[in-house]
């Protein structure tokens, strides 16, 4: 017995689930119930009413040796073994008021004798049949609310939405934005006379998308007065604000912040501020959606299964479709019967006739036609689908309504959910993108500012990096709470879009402080805090929009060792120069600079650090780098990484860097390598990365680079290789993927310090034996995308391989070998599943079996670092990735 709360939860949750069914399920849903129904009733009608009644047929002589024949295309030609009889029979016609001396349980007998003979298959069981097609497709059309991998995202985000639908923070937002719009639709006129008490301010204030966010954000501009919105894009994802853009955001200048508390002076606040419970029900509702999309926008299992569910039910009625239609036409009246039976009742030959058999007809005539238009939905819904990109999802009719501008884009399954909503009501993903807003989340904080900034929350709030380092970010409000200056633990530090970041002398009090981030922050520094920051600061991130946003105590920071600016380094009055920053020459021991801009040569300032600098980083963003002579003053570098430099040949100015131990010179429009040969006095090289370049061949003077274990060469143009590259026996790891190679040579075996060998992507049709004969130390091996027809049997001497990559070839099998490589187990082997069950079943059950945790956790470390470089020491230089400015 189910009890009634039981029941009404599962209708709850089934009345949850239709804001998920687009128009088209909701129609598909009651054509299964329309066939359900049929089916059902010919089901019944065949239980309750079904049979046969059949009679007789008389011949001219008892022992029915008269000569009558059957015509050859009667249907009732396969019912009758003997035909000699039967054609005579048939011949006088059928048996009319004649006397046939049978009694009633002789009828009964042959009536049900010839129900099962006689009849049809399909006239006995199609009902059955079609009852048991429909209840596949009613459980195949919502598979993907049940499915484990999905009901439970589904069931959350029905939650959530159900959530941020009853928020009063939701009406709120809104309601705010409502008349945000309004007042910046409203004429100048009614503005002035509406606003009299307010005084123009004549500021003018221009932001522009941080470079390091890869967005192409215009830049957006408040002029005329503080009312006017200025919208900042986020540059970094944040514990506050994982979205790229943050806009829509009124940041007032330092001077009114002191004046007066941070309020939007155009919209006073609609009504009394939020209570306690409510702000902490909106603020947790917005870390739950950061999750909830962080979470759904990893995969798109959703995405998947619904279009998985939806083939099978396409393929499921062209397949109950192309057998039934054509059985409907074998549904008879009449049936001829032959039953052994003489001995009990005289007669060879009944005819029999199935009472039935016109209803039956006629349901299955609708079935059929339920089970098309059916087809028809489910034809639709795919086109749908690929027709539309639905695992990408945008806010662009809100950002063109004028509200909420910045809601950021969205993908895999939260983006395919937002879609089926809106089948149903676009207003939901309106009301969900007020907990996907930054600037909404901004001002729910800045409501609470003084009351929830103490140094509990702070604490709270604080996580931990990739290094494990306590990181606290602060994004855009008003001014730097006094309790951040009490966390003492505080490692990291990361301000963005503050408006009035003053660091006082209480910073003193954070002596663990060590790296601070600075994204659009004009930060001041009073002159004890400059004190503190000199002896303890080693990391320093900047990102601006023009080198002038830069301050001028950053060049003071003497104890400074990594300094990473992101934005336009070269100055708009002197181009030619190409630098606008100022003097480097205080900054003694910085050995990391990171230039994300527009450069357009070496600066000659470079030379002040030269003593110091260890490692020099420039992504010009597709900004031709023209002259590079100031490298020849770096001689103490040891990593050079130029990057989008539009470089076509060698610098000629890396002959001077002898103790250059890595050069980076990916995404350049390098053609030829003719320039290696001067490479051969850097004794130390052993990195070097040229990948996405415009290679056509690759010199015999690459022999020279002796100390070379990892050549990165992917993505160019490659067809062949030359010897002189196997004669570099250091080579750890090599990689050619996304090139134009049909052959490797055998003299690869001359490299048997190899681990890793990239050849993904090319045209090779078979690899050389002495590739797995010789090259025994190889961890993993990447030959995607090839055309390899098969594998050596070679393979099982690479006793080390932990991984191989063979998807998107030719082959027809799997050697065996691959048993005896054991660190393919748990996920090593990636190729096509039915390739997989070409193997024996003890290897296959081998290959998926994970390792146990103290066998995985020892060969992980035994596995080379993907990118090994050569170590100095913790003091000497510590480098930090900058997560940020790569995303």
């Amino acid at each position: 017995m189910f009890t009634l709360s039981e029941l009404w939860s599962v209708n709850e949750r089934q009345g949850r689930y239709k804001l998920l069914k687009p128009w088209w399920e909701v129609f598909m849903d009651y054509l299964v119930l329309l066939m359900l129904m049929v089916s059902v009733l010919a089901g019944t009608l065949l239980l309750s009413k079904d049979g046969v009644v059949c009679v007789p047929v008389h011949s001219l002589s008892s022992n029915y040796s008269s000569n009558f024949e059957i015509p050859s295309d009667s249907p009732t030609a396969p019912f009758i073994s003997d035909p000699s009889p039967t054609r005579s029979i048939l011949a006088e016609g059928p048996a009319k008021g004649r006397q046939t001396n049978l009694d009633f349980q002789q009828y009964v007998y042959i009536s049900q004798v010839c129900y099962h003979e006689a009849l049809p298959w399909f006239s006995r069981f199609l009902p059955y049949v079609t009852l048991l097609q429909s209840l596949l497709l009613l459980a195949s059309g919502c598979f993907w609310f049940h499915f484990p991998l999905t009901s439970a995202r589904i069931e959350h985000f029905l939650a959530i939405l159900g959530k941020c639908c009853e928020s009063p923070w939701t009406s709120r937002a809104l309601s705010r934005t409502a008349k945000l719009d309004s007042a910046h639709s409203r004429p100048p006129e009614e503005e002035q006379v509406m606003r009299p008490q307010v005084p123009p301010v004549p500021t003018s204030i221009t932001r522009q998308s941080s470079l390091d966010s890869g967005t192409d954000s215009p830049l957006l501009v408040r002029t005329g007065s503080m009312s006017t919105t200025a919208a900042q894009p986020s540059p970094c994802p944040s514990t506050l604000s994982r979205c790229s853009t943050l806009s829509s955001l009124s940041i007032p200048d330092p001077a009114s912040l002191l004046k007066a508390a941070p309020v939007i002076p155009e919209v006073s606040r609609p009504g009394p501020t939020l209570d306690r419970s409510d702000g902490e029900q909106a603020r947790a509702l917005f870390e739950r959606v950061r999750r909830f999309r962080a979470h759904c926008e990893s995969s798109d299992i959703i995405y998947k299964v619904y279009t998985t569910q939806t083939v099978f039910k396409v393929l499921k009625v062209i397949v109950i479709v192309s057998y039934t239609a054509p059985l409907l036409g074998s549904i008879t009246f009449s049936h001829m019967c032959q039953p052994r039976s003489y001995a009990l009742t005289g007669y060879h030959v009944f005819q029999c006739s199935h009472s039935l058999s016109s209803v039956l007809r006629k349901l299955m005539q609708a079935y059929v036609v339920l089970v098309g238009l059916y087809g028809l939905l489910g034809i639709y819904t795919l086109y749908w689908i690929f027709h539309k990109s639905l695992r990408q999802y945008s806010f662009q009719c809100l950002r063109d309504a004028g509200s909420m501008l910045d809601a950021p884009d969205l993908s895999n399954d939260l983006a395919f959910l937002l879609h089926m909503t809106d089948q149903y009501d676009p207003l939901l993903a309106q009301r969900l993108s007020v907990f996907l807003s930054p600037v909404s989340e901004t001002r729910l904080m800045e409501e609470s500012l003084e009351r929830r900034w103490s140094a509990t929350r702070l604490r709270s709030m604080i996580t931990s990096d990739h290094q494990g380092r306590s990181l606290l970010q602060l994004v855009a409000v008003p001014r730097l709470p006094p309790a951040l200056f009490t966390l003492s633990q505080l490692e990291v530090l990361k301000l963005e879009l503050i408006g009035d970041a003053k660091l006082t002398a209480q910073i003193s009090n954070m002596s663990a402080l060590r790296e601070l981030h600075l994204y659009h922050c004009s930060a001041t520094v009073e002159p004890t805090a400059l004190v503190v920051l000199q002896e303890r600061l080693e990391s320093l991130h900047l990102t601006f929009t023009q080198a002038a946003e830069i301050p001028s105590w950053v060049y003071s920071l003497r104890g400074l060792q990594e300094l990473h600016l992101t934005g336009r380094l070269a100055s708009e009055a002197s181009v030619g120069r190409g630098w606008a920053l100022g003097s480097l020459r205080h900054l003694r021991h910085l050995r990391v600079l990171t230039l994300r801009g527009m450069v357009q040569r070496i600066p000659g300032e470079l030379s002040e650090v030269a003593g110091s600098l260890v490692r020099l980083e420039i992504h010009n963003e597709g900004t031709r780098l023209l002259v590079l002579t100031g490298l020849r003053r770096l001689v103490g570098l040891a990593e050079l990484e130029l990057q989008g430099c539009q470089l076509e040949r060698l610098p000629s100015a890396l002959l001077a860097l002898t103790g250059l131990r890595s050069l980076d010179l990916q995404h350049n429009c390098l053609r030829t390598l003719e320039e290696l040969l001067g490479l051969q006095h850097l004794r130390r090289l052993s990195c070097l990365r040229l990948a996405h370049n415009r290679v056509l061949a690759l010199p015999a003077s690459v022999g020279v680079l002796r100390a070379l274990e990892l050549l990165d060469l992917s993505h160019n143009q490659l067809q062949n290789l030359p010897p002189a590259l196997f004669t570099l026996h250091r080579l750890r790891r090599l990689l050619l993927g996304g090139n134009l190679l049909e052959e490797l040579p055998a003299e690869v075996a001359a490299l048997t310090l190899l681990t890793e060998l990239d050849l993904s992507g090319n045209r090779l049709e078979s690899l050389p034996k002495e590739l797995f004969t010789n090259c025994v130390e190889l961890r993993i091996l990447n030959v995607a995308n090839n055309s390899l027809g098969s594998l050596q049997p070679g393979l099982g001497f690479l006793s080390h391989l932990s991984q191989l990559d063979v998807q998107g070839n030719n082959l027809e099998e799997l050697p065996v070998e691959l048993g005896c490589c054991s660190g393919l187990r748990g996920g090593g082997l990636l190729v096509e599943s039915w390739l997989l069950h070409t193997l024996p079943s003890h290897i296959r059950d081998f290959l998926q079996q994970t390792h146990s945790p103290s066998r995985a956790s020892s060969e992980a470390n035994s596995r080379p670092v993907s990118d090994s470089f050569p170590t100095f020491s913790t003091a000497q230089w510590s480098f930090l990735s900058a997560v940020e400015s790569r995303i």
